[in-house]
């Protein structure tokens, strides 16, 4: 086997949680690349988007499936998994990467609001990123690993992770013309280090099958963020600049192929130096 077929899926069946997202949608069309039938699954709400990705994908010529569901609710993270089973037959890969992420409140300010300061934090805003960002991994990686189980104990579970969930955030970084404009919210880092903790629970009970866990910390992602924040981020890392959508891809379909087949408890750190320093 060469190197090239090392990092080959042909024949596998990939599912990707929050698959309609910045990062989902390349993940997806990593993985239909490689070779793997790819299950593209999004919110209920987000089912239209979790369809174009999908309907792209089949257009290029790749095997793919939409999925709508509630990753939150146990019912609706295992109907999807069936219907992954019932189309494809098997399910060998399973990326979580679907998570809430701070949206921030471009008006809170004149509202004499600072969006995620601690102090005020919304304890109905915690609980629902707790739920999505930990219990809805935790519920799709139940369903997911019977499957892998049934199979031969083989499989690859990858999570993705922040590195907030390595860190704590850099508050300096929302600051705007000597204003504090947001904060980085509790809940991020917090269900992000636990993404890394269950990652290595996992591994661990997993032990003397093939079935591997690792993470994927990314770091920043441009996604048409403000001029201020841009500047602010890129002083921050090594190579001073924000990731590009695609720079994740490669340690994705490492983490998902027969490449890192010695490699499981671990997370691999795509960040341009942010934590080097």
């Amino acid at each position: 086997m060469t190197i090239q077929d090392k990092f080959k899926l042909d024949g596998r069946v990939a599912l990707v949680t929050g698959g309609a997202g910045l990062l989902g949608r390349e993940f997806c069309k990593t993985l239909a690349e490689a070779g793997a039938s790819v299950a593209v699954l999004d919110l209920n709400a987000a089912s239209r988007s979790a369809a174009g990705t999908a309907d792209s994908l089949t257009q290029s010529g790749y095997t793919s499936l939409a999925l709508s569901a509630d990753i939150t609710q146990p019912d609706s993270a295992s109907g999807a998994v069936e219907k992954v089973l019932s189309t494809f037959g098997r399910l060998d890969i399973l990326v979580n990467s679907a998570a809430l992420d701070p949206k921030f409140d471009a008006d809170a300010m004149k509202k004499g609001v600072t969006p995620g300061s601690f102090e005020d934090y919304p304890l109905a805003d915690w609980n629902a990123a707790l739920h999505v960002n930990l219990t809805g991994m935790f519920l799709m990686t139940q369903a997911c690993v019977k499957p892998m189980l049934a199979q031969g104990k083989k499989g690859s579970v990858i999570y993705i992770c922040s590195t907030y969930g390595r860190n704590g955030p850099d508050q300096r970084i929302y600051i705007k013309d000597g204003q504090r404009v947001a904060y980085k919210p509790v809940y991020y880092t917090v269900t992000k280090a636990g993404v890394l903790g269950f990652t290595k629970y996992l591994a661990a009970y997993y032990a003397g099958t093939e079935i591997r866990v690792n993470a994927l910390t990314p770091g920043g992602i441009f996604n048409d963020h403000e001029e201020y924040f841009e500047k602010n981020y890129s002083a921050k890392t090594i190579l001073g600049r924000m990731a590009k959508k695609d720079e994740m891809n490669g340690a994705l379909l490492f983490l998902a192929s027969d490449a890192s087949s010695y490699m499981t408890g671990n997370n691999v750190v795509v960040d341009g130096g942010w934590t080097a320093w």
